[in-house]
């Protein structure tokens, strides 16, 4: 199965089953092939886009941003971030999410909030990576390249925030926007989750 069988509850979940589930619906416990895809499409054009311009001015450039998006994506993030999720509980060897699909779990499960430095190399990541094109088309005269790269990573912050982080059960990601009466059901079922 690529996915999590939707109908067992996560291995944090208390419940013997996810059909009378409070929250289902308004937090993600599951992905599918769907969500995945849904994540996909928003999330590769500003990488297509940021590369086309950075080989535009030297091919050669794009060898440090591709070796830090895969360094960061794949293992510093998972470490930082994906290390506090409940999906990072799951008795797989790799995750099973629709943002970090297939990383590998190196580090164990540790429940609970990231500390503060988790928190700066989580953003300082992402400010490096969608940072990291912008001299290239500024310093290019690449301008037409430059609005849409802006364009298409503010669409991509602005979907990823207000359609998937707020359905989120990684609670310890500073971008996570559930409510908290979503927050509150789902510490009831996950009462290892709620103490830590």
């Amino acid at each position: 199965m690529m996915f999590l069988d939707p109908e067992k509850p996560i291995e944090t979940c208390e419940s013997d089953s996810c059909d009378d589930c409070a929250i289902k619906g308004n937090l993600h416990c599951h992905f599918s092939l769907k969500d995945w895809v849904h994540f996909l499409f928003i999330a590769l054009p500003p990488f297509l886009i940021g590369g086309a311009g950075i080989y535009h001015m030297n091919g050669w450039m794009l060898i440090p941003w591709i070796t830090f998006v895969i360094s960061y994506f794949g293992f510093i993030e998972i470490r930082v971030m994906c290390s506090h999720c409940p999906h990072y509980a799951e008795s797989t060897r790799s995750l099973k999410c629709w943002a970090n699909y297939g990383s590998p779990k190196l580090w164990k499960y540790r429940p609970g909030p990231m500390t503060i430095i988790e928190k700066a190399v989580f953003m300082g990541g992402f400010a490096i990576v969608w940072g990291y094109p912008l001299p290239f088309l500024i310093i290019g005269k690449q301008l037409f390249m430059f609005v849409v790269y802006s364009m298409t990573t503010t669409g991509f912050f602005l979907t990823l925030i207000n359609f998937m982080c707020s359905q989120c059960m990684n609670f310890a990601c500073p971008l996570n926007g559930v409510d908290e009466k979503v927050r509150d059901q789902f510490f009831i079922e996950n009462p290892a989750v709620a103490e830590a």
